[in-house]
């Protein structure tokens, strides 16, 4: 599913300027938008060639040739329908409309048949106050908050279920009826999606002692206030390797965090000064709010307290259990902070879609 308009053109746009359009998204189709969004129809390379064969200049505008009745999907159909839709009709692309005509979506086969399905759940914590970008969550929950035109939560769904990821577990309080009526079972996305629901603060790691049953197989959990680009495929084969190798219960995802001292450091020696560092920069690696578990690490974790996750990484350190840390490199972004959210809004679309 791709950022739609990367593929935009209004209907006086240029055949030729449409051309660039087409090439450049190499997604091989642009849809023709009013300055609503709303779709009036779309072009493809024969679309172009049928309308160049017609003696149309590649200098007119577009309207002379785009397809007025293409094949749409409703916000309302899931996966299954929209890959059947592109299936029967032999398409690879088709846009999502919402009610009004608006389109919301652009579906790709390629994306909504790839990858291998895998059954590790995925945890993603949703129910935070938002404290820090009030009044922005004054009314709507941190998760819902829209970066790039979705939200924040939708966007990490989306990542995982790229990667095969389709049993999800949403651990939600504030205004948790907000993030279901969203999200609902997750047939939208053709995933499963249950609640951990959390009728009083528990904690980062608190609800996790909520999921019905304990899994069988290593599950991830990660802070659903978090843009990355991070492979969490990868990440699971990191820790089911370690696990493997060295009894690994646990694997942290971790950043390096980098802060610059904003004077000159001195060293001495009693009162004599032998160097001086002019703002040095002081490297560290922090937790990143992605996690991977062996399923034994809800046993550490209390019923029906309030419980973070530096509480249970200590708990399993107080016990000797094996914890591992894996690095991120790839992008990475908490908008917990308004300074951030901002800076997120700004990147998503070269990081997300560039």
């Amino acid at each position: 599913m791709k950022d739609w308009k990367k593929t935009s053109v209004a209907p006086d746009t240029s055949i030729k300027e449409t051309m660039a359009v087409i090439d450049k998204s190499s997604l091989q189709i642009a849809l023709v938008v009013d300055g609503q969004d709303k779709l009036l129809g779309t072009v493809t390379d024969g679309d172009i060639r049928r309308g160049i064969l017609k003696g149309v200049s590649i200098d007119a505008p577009v309207k002379r040739i785009y397809y007025v009745s293409p094949l749409t999907a409703s916000v309302d159909d899931d996966v299954k329908t929209m890959k059947r839709i592109m299936k029967e009709q032999s398409i690879s692309q088709l846009p999502m409309v919402d009610q009004a005509g608006r389109v919301v979506r652009l579906v790709v086969l390629k994306d909504v048949l790839a990858g291998k399905k895998r059954e590790n759940p995925v945890v993603l914590m949703a129910g935070g106050l938002g404290t820090r970008l009030r009044p922005l969550t004054e009314s709507c929950p941190k998760p819902l908050l829209k970066v790039g035109g979705t939200p924040v939560l939708e966007t990490i769904l989306e990542g995982f279920t790229r990667k095969g990821f389709e049993n999800f577990y949403i651990s939600v309080n504030y205004k948790a009826e907000m993030i279901e009526d969203y999200f609902g079972d997750g047939v939208k996305w053709g995933v499963n999606i249950q609640y951990l629901k959390e009728t009083k603060r528990l904690g980062t790691a608190g609800s996790i002692k909520l999921m019905p049953e304990k899994p069988e197989v290593p599950f991830i959990v990660m802070n659903g206030d978090l843009l990355t680009k991070v492979d969490f495929e990868k990440l699971l084969e990191f820790h089911i390797n370690n696990n493997k190798l060295g009894n690994a219960i646990a694997t942290m995802g971790v950043r390096e965090y980098n802060m610059q001292i904003p004077y000159g450091v001195i060293r001495q020696e009693g009162n004599r000064l032998i160097r001086l560092d002019e703002k040095p920069v002081q490297r560290f690696f922090v937790n990143g709010g992605i996690y991977v578990f062996e399923p034994d690490i809800i046993d550490l974790i209390p019923q029906d307290q309030y419980f973070d996750m530096t509480h249970l990484f200590d708990k399993t350190m107080e016990e000797n259990l094996k914890t591992v840390v894996f690095q991120i490199r790839e992008y990475w972004m908490d908008i917990g902070h308004k300074r951030d959210f901002e800076t997120a809004e700004g990147e998503y679309g070269e990081i997300f879609w560039g």
